[in-house]
């Protein structure tokens, strides 16, 4: 069997190397994210407003589940692409066996959350009544498919810590080739409606699943290549993964929560805010899969060249990062803020959420460039290892003073606008931060000793 094929980051013009590994993560990004959008569309099409927002309305509560472990994937891909760039095959294959069992585990924990929590969790939001029971429904539905997802998720880490991105791609073109045709089929021809919309999303995430579990199974030879006898959790890669993974979760989790209270906050405006809030989240979703994408690149890129101790190349690479980065937001805002109308319209007819949606969209895609740096630098950061610091900045001064905004503003001035200026402001104040820390805390030189050291370790 052919081993994966690898972008190697590591060497050559960072331009190109960082483009070449950022383009199918954003093309699987895309696609990934036609799981949901083929939902919003045919939903929205072919049942009505209250089934779309209804699907709308479990989007944070998903994020904030999900998003725990993406977290901790994302320590999984760190440790794997520093001991890749270091040229140490053991410790790749004992961390990848360790964060397979993980995602299994974690998995089977989720899905029986969700299935748990889901409508105590809906009520608690705020969801009016008329669509509580479809959004429980769909929430309850996709949850069942939470162990394929999060073996998907892991598996992907897997194959990007070590330089592919290309394969994640071509199983993502795929799963979302198989939930689009089960959505016409199950919503538009049986009439299932949300229920329909959940089963495409299950079946696709474990169409995903298989394809990624496959790639790897089938790489003999390889360090990432699996055997059943060797899948068990190893406790020094488990506690790599947590000191990297669960701040990063906590971090996630504070996003999540933060936006449950901005849902929270929508739910209190009526119907055709929360469907309008539902669908602006689908349209704005092309703006954070590119800057996730490019966040997940210099992850990669920093994590490698920091394990070969080409420290010069992280830095050079974050710069080339922050170029492109603010480029591409730049294009993205000005295009979004034209077409507002033209693009809410793909999604509902309803002249009433068309109307909320573009004001949505006037207010917040000018403010898109304020959130670069937050992304990209702490992705840099995490990438050698330093995840305190940027942790703390994200989960004090974007989630904590994002609540303490909703909670003093918006009762004193009751707009959907007022909701929304949470985010440039607590999106300019951090990205400050970070600024600030990036170019004088001295993090660099704390991550190399601390990696010097963890080398010598595993020697001894």
């Amino acid at each position: 069997m052919k081993s994966v094929k690898q972008t190697d980051i590591l060497t050559g013009s960072i331009p190109k190397q960082l483009l070449l590994f950022f383009l199918p993560i954003w093309f699987g990004t895309l696609f990934q994210q036609l799981y949901n959008t083929a939902d919003t569309l045919i939903v929205g099409n072919f049942v009505g407003t209250n089934a779309l927002a209804a699907v709308g309305a479990t989007g944070p509560f998903v994020n904030l589940l999900v998003g725990l472990f993406v977290g901790l994937c994302s320590g999984a891909g760190v440790v794997i692409a520093q001991s890749w760039g270091a040229h140490d095959p053991d410790a790749v294959d004992r961390q990848v066996h360790t964060a397979l069992v993980l995602s299994a585990a974690v998995g089977a924990l989720l899905t029986v959350l969700g299935l748990v929590t889901a409508a105590p969790m809906m009520r608690l939001l705020g969801t009016p009544d008329e669509i509580l029971p479809d959004a429980a429904l769909y929430l309850r539905i996709y949850f069942l498919g939470m162990i394929p997802q999060m073996l998907y998720n892991m598996g992907t880490n897997i194959l990007r810590a070590i330089g592919d991105s290309k394969r994640p791609l071509y199983f993502l073109i795929a799963a979302s080739l198989v939930n689009i045709v089960l959505d016409v089929v199950f919503i538009a021809v049986f009439g299932w409606g949300v229920m329909g919309a959940a089963l495409a999303t299950v079946l696709s995430q474990v169409a995903s699943a298989v394809l990624t579990l496959r790639c790897i199974v089938g790489s003999q030879g390889m360090p990432w290549h699996i055997r059943a006898e060797k899948l068990r959790l190893h406790g020094d890669v488990f506690a790599a993964i947590c000191t990297i993974g669960v701040p990063a979760a906590a971090q996630s989790a504070m996003y999540n929560i933060s936006n449950m209270f901005i849902q929270s906050s929508m739910n209190s405006f009526g119907t055709s805010t929360i469907a309008a809030w539902g669908v602006y989240g689908k349209i704005d979703f092309v703006f954070w899969m590119t800057i996730n994408s490019l966040g997940i690149a210099i992850t990669t890129f920093a994590g490698q060249n920091f394990g070969a101790r080409q420290y010069d190349r992280v830095r050079r690479g974050v710069r080339v990062c922050l170029a492109m980065a603010a480029c591409t937001t730049l294009v993205i805002s000005f295009t979004f803020y034209n077409l507002a109308e033209v693009l809410f319209r793909l999604f509902s007819q309803d002249d009433a959420v068309v109307a909320v949606g573009v004001g949505m969209m006037h207010v917040l895609t000018p403010v898109y460039i304020t959130y670069v740096c937050i992304e990209v630098l702490a992705g840099a950061l995490r990438g050698c290892g330093d995840v305190r610091v940027p942790t703390l900045i994200t989960v004090f001064f974007v989630c904590g003073l994002r609540m303490l905004w909703l909670f003093i503003a918006v009762p004193i001035r009751h707009e959907v606008a007022t909701v929304e200026m949470s985010y440039p402001i607590t999106w300019s104040l951090a990205s400050a931060l970070f600024i600030l820390y990036y170019v004088k805390g001295g993090w660099m030189q704390r991550c190399a000793e601390k990696w010097e050291r963890s080398r010598q370790g595993d020697a001894a």
